[in-house]
């Protein structure tokens, strides 16, 4: 079964790896685990603070 993909460039979502002559991204965030030693600098990169 394919997963679902989102364009980057005009953020469409598609079926196909490749849209708008550009490479399609996963349309789905990544799983979440408590012991997650990288969650800090994922929100630091989002919000800018901690």
């Amino acid at each position: 079964m394919k997963k679902l993909l989102k364009c980057s460039a005009c953020g469409e979502y598609t079926l196909k790896n490749v849209h708008c002559e550009r490479q399609t991204a996963s349309a789905h965030p990544p799983k979440y685990s408590p012991i997650d030693k990288w969650a800090k600098y994922r929100r630091l990169e989002k919000f800018g603070k901690e």
